[in-house]
């Protein structure tokens, strides 16, 4: 842990919000308090909305900002206590204790010369220790990333000057020789394996530029951006939805993620850029665009369809799945499963994106974390104990058994497009004839909890053994009682079976 939080010390807002996130200070949100004995702590700082909060622990840190300036924030740890044990450095310096208002009075001194000291309370004198390691851990780690960053910068500018940026590029792709690939698979990741240090995430971040906007909605913009001649999308939120931007940084830096059927991570960063305050998402980038573009343009054959959905299955199964040990990953629930969250890569292949709303639990300490974010759904999507507000919100599974549902829905999208004996639809989101383009919760709860309908399978599926496997598969997505929902893995498994026997299809360029 003292490693990983040397990585924090970059100055600015996103390096304060991160560090928070690690200290565990939250504003005290019950539901993702692990079980115990809790406490209510003084709450002040970004991270609080009300002046007080409840955790395990309470609080404080001193943070050295820009300029010099110091900033003290207050609040609660609500994770795991041993990151209270992490080491003080001179950049900031944090204090713990376990009774209620504890970190009330609390004041910290920082000086640059000297170990901070920490006050007395609840009777314990926590343990002091020089910021030498934390310095030389700090030192270390910054050497190694930007040593590894520059040394790939000054083979690609020698190339440059040799070749040219054209020549360069063609070879990269030909010799599979990539200054984002060899950071990502190097031993300069996070701890979780999933991202780069957060000091090389603003690095990257810094040295990106815009090149074209590929998409914007009610979140934000997507843009395809160039880093040293490599393609990335960078995902700019609108300041209304910071909370989805904030916690897909959390999961991404946090989580092992790492898989070929979810959006990969490149790195974070919140900036002042043009006089105003910008996050900035940057994940590989995939020229297919979403699954719902894609569907737009192309029409499928059975092996193509069955590639897609075996491939978007298999992500939703590592999503859904909880990995033990320490290469492992908590269960996830992704909770906005729709064909616009779902990238279609050049292999034709899909993975899943957009963890904004994404809920996590482990098995072993039943700790079920919802996150913090007041934005819902997709209300076409929603399954039907959502918009009848039936869901059981502190159970897991139910958030499991939504995405079911909504993945239902993204396999009537692509078998509509699936040519049969030369029959194909035009692409058509779903109930797109039963409710308007940009449907109400009252639109969708009155066709799908009063009404109780489901998107109407085409007949034509019936004279394919494949496709009227695919069309069972929906249904049995979309049984009212969630509980009686196939599971991700159960889906990918069956569609992987239908596919045995059918030949690979061929790639697009």
């Amino acid at each position: 842990m003292k490693g990983q939080m040397t990585m924090y010390l970059d100055s600015g807002r996103s390096g304060i919000l991160i560090l928070l996130m690690a200290l565990g200070m939250t504003q005290g949100d019950s539901s993702k308090t692990p079980p115990g004995p809790r406490v209510t702590c003084t709450c002040q700082g970004p991270t609080c909305q009300l002046p007080i909060c409840q955790g395990i622990w309470c609080t404080v840190v001193l943070v050295r900002e820009e300029g010099n300036h110091l900033q003290e924030y207050r609040g609660c740890g609500s994770i795991n206590p041993e990151v209270c044990r992490g080491q003080p450095t001179e950049v900031f310096h944090h204090y713990c204790c376990s009774s209620s208002f504890c970190n009330s009075n609390v004041s910290l001194k920082l000086e640059a010369t000297q170990t901070p000291e920490y006050p007395e309370a609840d009777g314990q004198l926590p343990l002091i220790l020089g910021p030498v390691l934390a310095l030389l851990a700090l030192v270390v780690l910054g050497t190694l990333g930007l040593w590894h960053v520059r040394r790939r910068q000054e083979k690609h500018r020698s190339l440059l000057s040799e070749l040219g940026e054209s020549s360069l590029i063609l070879k990269a792709s030909e010799q599979g020789d990539s200054m984002l690939g060899d950071l990502l698979d190097s031993d300069c990741t996070t701890g979780s394996g999933s991202g780069l240090p957060f000091l090389v995430q603003r690095t990257v971040a810094r040295q990106v530029a815009l090149m074209e906007c590929v998409g914007k909605g009610r979140y934000g913009e997507v843009w395809r951006g160039l880093w040293h001649g490599e393609s990335v999308a960078v995902k700019i939120f609108s300041s209304r939805d910071e909370q989805s931007w904030f916690r897909e940084t959390e999961i991404y830096n946090t989580v092992l993620l790492r898989h070929d059927n979810i959006l990969g991570f490149i790195a974070s960063d919140m900036t002042s850029r043009n006089s105003s305050t910008q996050l900035w998402l940057i994940t590989h980038y995939h020229e297919h665009g979403s699954l719902y573009d894609f569907l737009q343009r192309q029409t499928l054959e059975p092996q193509l369809a069955l590639r897609l959905a075996v491939s978007a299955a298999c992500g939703l199964a590592h999503l859904h799945v909880e990995i033990f040990g320490t290469q492992g990953k908590p269960a996830i629930a992704h909770r906005d499963l729709k064909s616009r969250n779902v990238l279609v890569k050049s292999n034709l292949q899909c993975c899943i994106a957009d963890l904004g709303l994404a809920v996590m639990h482990s098995q072993g300490s039943d700790y079920l974390d919802i996150g913090n974010n007041p934005r819902v759904g997709t209300k076409r999507y929603m399954a039907p104990e959502v918009l009848d507000e039936k869901i059981r919100t502190d159970c897991f599974e139910s958030y499991k058994w939504t995405d079911i549902w909504a993945f239902g829905l993204v396999l009537w999208e692509i078998v509509r497009r699936t040519i049969v004996n030369g029959i194909v639809e035009d692409y058509r989101p779903p109930f797109y004839d039963v409710v308007p383009n940009d449907p109400s919760f009252e639109d969708m709860k009155k066709v799908v909890c009063v009404d109780q309908q489901t998107p109407t399978i085409p007949n034509r599926l019936a004279a394919d053994p494949v496709l009227s496997g695919l069309a069972q598969m929906m249904r049995e997505c979309w049984y009212p009682n969630p509980s009686a929902r196939l599971t991700a893995l159960r889906i990918k498994k069956t569609i992987q079976k239908l596919s045995n026997n059918l030949e690979k299809p061929k790639v697009i360029h």
